[in-house]
């Protein structure tokens, strides 16, 4: 299952632009994620941007979900 979930990402990646957007997006938020991270002595701004940020790559990973999970009941419909 998870190497069907894996291709399933690849062929998502390289065929679904939604998908591929959203990918694109959370991994931009990742790396800022990373950045503030490493922050010693963060600002307040800059805590409140890496809880921003936090649930907003939870929502782009809510919605590559339910890409996958579309395309998954397609296949099983098929």
């Amino acid at each position: 299952m998870e190497q069907s979930s894996a291709s399933l990402r690849e062929h998502l990646m390289a065929n679904d632009h939604e998908y591929r957007e959203l990918a694109a997006e959370h991994h931009q938020y990742e790396g800022r994620l990373q950045e503030l991270a490493s922050l010693q002595f963060p600002t307040e701004e800059e805590q409140v941007e890496e809880t921003l940020l936090k649930k907003k790559k939870l929502l782009i990973k809510d919605k590559m979900e339910a890409i996958l999970g579309r395309y998954r009941r397609q296949a099983v419909a098929q």
